[in-house]
């Protein structure tokens, strides 16, 4: 197929070959993973880690459960998940960038999460781990960026066990005109400047918000979910719907 033929999706604003986009966004999260977890704190004034606690107190783990934590970043909420699964549990940590999960990595080991964590490179559209294996499946500020949001969510139903629990805890629409008007005036015109000035970035920060924009509303994202088989699929809008928790089982 040649590349004006390809199906095209979007990257931030702009349209590429679906071929493209994972290396694309590859490169973006190479270029922030050093400033990663202090841009997180910068851009939402240290309120992620409120939504992120939320969103783990949401998993339903039990000791000895395990879990999988989907494009997994700095490791925030593995690091709930391996005390609520104990260490008869087990937790892993998943990117398909490896300078990410490295990141997460060194992170994961700097506040002593060592023995049942483990770390892997692979593609959310394609986990490469059982059918049926998990009591957890979570996925924070990453689903965005997948080429093929369908096929991750598939793929992510896949590898849970029957009654086992998915957790997507995403950027999403406020449903009041007016918060969004001073969203979009907050991420437009601050966010890729602070990338500039904390990562010397401010590229790769523009992307990131035009990503957020690209992303399914609410009710689309439930929607779906219930399509690949989610059942019980529920949302929870966080600070006035600019994040959203959303859940579903498989049974």
């Amino acid at each position: 197929m040649s590349r004006s033929s390809e199906q095209q999706t979007h990257f931030g604003f702009k349209q590429v070959p679906e071929s493209e986009k994972a290396g694309k966004v590859g490169e973006v999260f190479t270029q922030v993973a050093d400033k990663y977890d202090i841009m997180n704190d910068v851009m939402s004034f240290g309120v992620h880690r409120l939504w992120k606690h939320f969103a783990c107190a949401q998993s339903g783990l039990r000791k000895g459960g395990r879990a999988l934590d989907v494009a997994a970043g700095s490791g925030d909420l593995s690091r709930v998940f391996r005390q609520q699964v104990g260490d008869t549990g087990s937790v892993i940590m998943t990117d398909i960038n490896p300078a990410m999960l490295m990141r997460g990595r060194d992170v994961m080991t700097d506040h002593g999460a060592v023995g049942n964590v483990s770390y892997a490179i692979t593609d959310a559209e394609k986990l490469a781990f059982d059918d049926n294996y998990f009591n957890c499946v979570s996925i924070s500020f990453g689903l965005r960026n997948v080429t093929r949001i369908p096929a991750a969510l598939e793929s992510m139903y896949r590898v849970l066990k029957p009654g086992g629990k998915l957790l997507i805890l995403e950027f999403s629409k406020p449903p009041s005109n007016f918060v969004s008007k001073l969203y979009d005036l907050y991420s437009f015109n601050v966010i890729p400047k602070m990338g500039g000035l904390v990562a010397n970035d401010e590229d790769s920060y523009q992307y990131l918000v035009e990503s957020i924009r690209k992303h399914p509303d609410q009710e689309t994202l439930a929607s779906m979910m219930k399509d690949v088989g989610f059942e019980r699929v529920d949302y929870h809008n966080l600070s006035q719907g600019v994040v959203a928790l959303h859940t579903g089982y498989k049974f």
